[in-house]
């Protein structure tokens, strides 16, 4: 089922969320979104509050360790579609298909999409 190899997810696992949350912000600022709006998909995504996140962010966790601590949105499994050339549903790889989420949902914010679409709001 799932098209990444153990090589890379193992390298998914190792990214430390402070690493590439700078490489988010300009993404989504560069297409005139917000850092309260990026928040907001990451709160929905993980349940983790700003502060938390900050905390996250200064302990330079890993991918693995945000998402051991994060309690997936019941609604995550909605999130779907191609990003970095893999199909999200097709990732069998739990860490790496979450992290897929988190970028598919960066990815969709800064391409303009509805909040509430982006949020998987029924």
């Amino acid at each position: 089922m799932s098209t990444t190899t153990p090589e890379h997810d193992e390298r998914v696992a190792k990214l430390t969320f402070a690493g590439v949350y700078p490489h988010y912000i300009s993404k989504i600022e560069k297409k005139g979104r917000t850092k309260s709006e990026l928040h907001q998909v990451i709160t929905w995504l993980t349940g983790f509050d700003e502060s938390k996140l900050l905390e996250l962010i200064e302990d330079k966790v890993t991918f693995k360790t945000f998402f051991e601590k994060a309690k997936l949105n019941p609604n995550a499994h909605f999130i779907s579609g191609v990003i970095c050339g893999y199909r999200i549903e097709n990732i069998d790889t739990k860490l790496t298909r979450e992290v897929r989420y988190l970028d598919k949902l960066v990815d969709e914010l800064s391409k303009g999409r509805k909040m509430e679409k982006i949020l998987r709001t029924p």
